[in-house]
């Protein structure tokens, strides 16, 4: 029997890009997977797919930035699986507007999307965990933007930011119920042709290549592992060095 088989992982942002390759590689190392994104076309797409090579996965479309659906989303995969052992929050927007003309409105959407629903999903999630004596694990796609910026980000490097120093206040607060919490900080992860990427874009990182959405599935996959219960409250950057390495303009 494999050792994950009868685990179950909510991914939330899994129909596409980097969630969708933190859900497949769950489901290819036997985990249920609960597949969660407000884009039902894609995540029903993203299922069917997965279930042709046999594995055990649902598709539940969620909202994250509405509460109720949350709740839903927990409810639907108690009802489904009986508990959750792995969360992974993964969805999220950007957004890149003149800080003259991000509005309240253009904030409050981004924070809902982004930090709240971090909250809300990890305060849902952990009243299930914290009923079983192993507790769980979450992780929290936060962002290398958390730490260094370009103009017209105030919104997404706030959430980013927030999520980082959630991850730690989290970790805090469930740690007596044996769970873990902890952030990855995704550098550049290309999700598109990857082919299409230039020479330049390579070197720009110590490791020599633009990031792969399985480089962070590989990250969240360690910090998730059963026997790897003494990390936590960190934040993991991958970004292949790319915020490391010193630039100067010539």
């Amino acid at each position: 029997m494999n050792k994950n088989e009868g685990k179950v992982v909510i991914v939330t942002g899994a129909a596409n890009g980097i969630g969708q390759a933190i859900a497949r590689a769950y489901a290819e190392y036997g985990y249920k997977v609960v597949l969660a994104d407000i884009d039902q076309d894609q995540g029903k797409k993203t299922v069917k797919e997965l279930r042709q090579s046999g594995y055990n996965v649902i598709f539940i479309k969620t909202d994250v930035s509405e509460e109720t659906e949350i709740f839903a989303l927990v409810e639907k995969t108690k009802g489904t699986y009986g508990t959750v052992d792995i969360l992974i929050n993964n969805a999220g927007i950007s957004q890149f507007k003149s800080l003259f003309e991000c509005t309240a409105g253009d904030w409050d959407r981004v924070m809902n999307t982004n930090v709240r629903s971090v909250f809300l999903c990890s305060k849902e999630v952990a009243k299930v965990m914290r009923e079983k004596e192993r507790g769980g694990a979450i992780v929290n796609i936060a962002s290398t933007r958390a730490i260094m910026s370009e103009s017209n980000s105030e919104a997404y490097a706030a959430s980013k930011g927030g999520i980082v120093a959630l991850t730690h206040a989290l970790a805090a607060s469930l740690s007596e119920y044996n769970i873990t919490v902890n952030a990855i900080s995704p550098g550049w992860i290309e999700t598109g042709d990857y082919s299409t990427l230039r020479e330049i874009d390579h070197q720009q990182h110590f490791s020599k290549r633009v990031g792969k959405p399985e480089d962070i599935a590989k990250a969240c996959m360690y910090l998730t592992a059963s026997d790897n219960n003494f990390v936590t409250g960190i934040n993991l950057v991958v970004d292949g060095g790319m915020t490391r390495k010193m630039i100067y303009e010539e």
